[in-house]
């Protein structure tokens, strides 16, 4: 691989069960729309298995209820300057702003993860 350093912003996302396919439907919608402005990968995965003995798992570090699952997420850049660039025509995107306003309950914004990370070792 290129020995250029890539930057991550990364979610943990509990979100109920019941929403799950609003989400993805939400989710294939946006994750078209970070890879057309210029995000090199985008990912969005779904909780399978969380319940791992002896360690934190996902949904403790999410805090997620029976009824709930976890999504793990994150999309990939050239650089913290190329994410700051993208993430601000993202979020001035119309399909973006019509897509929160049509489905403000899918999850919880407050309980979200999120943070922005910079390559420490990638092969």
């Amino acid at each position: 691989m290129e020995d250029k350093e890539r930057y991550v912003d990364g979610f943990l996302i509990p979100i109920a069960k019941d929403k799950v396919s609003k989400y993805r439907e939400i989710a294939q919608k946006a994750g078209k729309i970070w890879k057309e402005l210029g995000a090199l990968e985008y990912y969005e995965c779904i909780g399978d298995e969380l319940d791992v003995e002896d360690i934190v798992s996902f949904r403790k570090a999410a805090s997620t209820s029976e009824e709930e699952t976890v999504i793990f997420s994150w999309i990939v850049f050239e650089s913290k300057e190329h994410r700051d660039s993208i993430n601000a025509a993202v979020m001035n995107d119309s399909r973006i702003k019509e897509m929160m306003e049509s489905a403000p309950d899918i999850f919880d914004y407050r309980r979200m993860v999120y943070g922005g990370f910079r390559t420490l070792v990638r092969f």
